[in-house]
């Protein structure tokens, strides 16, 4: 619930703490921001339109992958990368909240934070388990959260923002990163015309992150699934490919595919410390 969480938020307008009254999240100098009925709050400032944001069909086609436990092997992995003893785990582009959910599992004693620029994927996030609290917010602006109040901050598939990063994360927290590897999604990516992983793609963490932090540790995530048609067309609708593919031709594709076909899951996950 959000209010596991509320002391460990900002003011996106003025950067002072945050209290809950009522349906209402307020500062101390009067800012306000509404509860939503499913539970979270939008502390997304501004008139600009969140354009990365998950769409309702992305993130529909996300929960119902997940909530199928395709990538539980994953989930279990990132649990057992949290440091025991972590009383406050983030969440920057959490989605639906499947993978803090399975952290908040593992980890009886902590709350946890999801933050998300996508408000179709925080109202699931807001259900996601009972000691969350979901949070709209734009990970490429300053986070509305306070200064170091997080022991470890996850970041699955989502933009990373090296300096707020380190601004949020305790001085011995940790932060875990995970992105797909060149093998992700074989052989769907060349049969349905899915978008590759880009080959400079761990230079780019690296550089994304290098002025704040220094990797601790680094393992590789892989599995293989079995998909039927419906979980093919949800694994291709859940990603960043759902914006540029054509529904009815992708389709047409799984049509032509076996009804179950072998897919390799694979992962790259890494740990980093903030850099003293």
């Amino acid at each position: 619930m959000l209010a596991d969480v509320v002391d460990h938020l900002r003011c996106p307008v003025c950067a002072g703490g945050l209290h809950l009254d009522g349906r209402v999240v307020r500062c101390v100098l009067g800012h306000a921001f509404d509860l939503a009925r499913q539970g979270y709050v939008s502390l997304l400032t501004g008139s600009q339109a969140p354009g990365t944001a998950d769409s309702a069909a992305m993130v529909a086609a996300r929960d119902s992958f997940l909530g199928a436990g395709h990538f539980g092997p994953l989930a279990e992995a990132v649990a057992a990368a949290c440091r025991d003893g972590a009383k406050t785990v983030a969440d920057a582009g959490a989605g639906t909240g499947y993978y803090l959910a399975g952290v908040l599992d593992r980890l009886p004693g902590a709350v946890g934070l999801a933050l998300d620029i996508s408000k179709h994927a925080i109202r699931r996030a807001a259900r996601a388990h009972p000691r969350l609290g979901a949070v709209v917010a734009d990970v490429w602006r300053p986070l509305p959260v306070a200064d170091g109040t997080i022991d470890v901050l996850l970041n699955v598939f989502a933009p990373r923002n090296g300096a707020e990063f380190a601004r949020v994360l305790r001085e011995d927290g940790e932060l875990i990163v995970v992105t797909p590897t060149a093998r992700h999604l074989a052989p769907l990516v060349e049969r349905l015309g899915l978008l590759s992983v880009d080959a400079s793609k761990e230079r780019r963490v690296a550089e994304s992150l290098g002025d704040h932090f220094v990797e601790t540790g680094r393992s590789t995530v892989e599995f293989e699934m079995t998909l039927g048609h419906a979980a093919v067309e949800a694994v291709a609708g859940m990603g960043p490919s759902a914006w540029h593919l054509d529904t009815a031709a992708v389709r047409r594709k799984i049509e032509e595919l076996p009804m179950k076909s072998l897919v390799t899951a694979s992962f790259q996950m890494s740990v980093f410390g903030r850099r003293q």
